[in-house]
């Protein structure tokens, strides 16, 4: 199994703490809010190219076929928009986290929440733990 990690973020490297470094360093936060505002500027570079594509490619078919296959990938398109939205909202909400100081850190327990899952979702507020109850909890409820 290889031991390379995938940020989100094209270019970025894994952050390589040093011996001894303490947990959310203000190296550590640099590196964190760094990716995430990258990862931020591609996402909203792919909302902006999603609206020109949209606004260019936009034809009004003869044929309904045509016009629905089109509705249809601008619909697909739009949901996947949405949802960067909403990821552009959570980013600027860890963004807010990092500023405060209160980043790093599980929501419900408080215990780190560790580089590694950090580097793999920057966002996430829940140590692997507490996001593994919750996971539980909510197949449980739809059960």
């Amino acid at each position: 199994m290889s031991n390379k990690h995938v940020l989100p973020v094209k270019g970025f490297e894994p952050y390589k703490e040093s011996e001894g470094e303490e947990y959310m360093s203000r190296a550590q936060l640099e590196h964190f809010s760094e990716l995430l505002l990258a990862w931020k500027r591609q996402l909203q570079e792919e909302v902006e190219r999603t609206v020109h594509h949209m606004r260019d490619d936009a034809y009004n078919y003869a044929d309904p076929a045509d016009r629905a296959t089109q509705e249809e990938e601008f619909a697909l398109e739009l949901r996947a928009r949405d949802r960067e939205r909403k990821l552009i909202r959570k980013i600027d909400q860890t963004l807010e986290k990092i500023r405060k100081d209160d980043y790093g850190y599980c929501e419900m327990c408080g215990v780190e929440i560790g580089l590694r899952r950090l580097e793999a979702r920057p966002t996430a507020t829940l140590c692997i733990d507490c996001k593994t109850l919750e996971e539980i909890r909510e197949k449980q409820r739809v059960a």
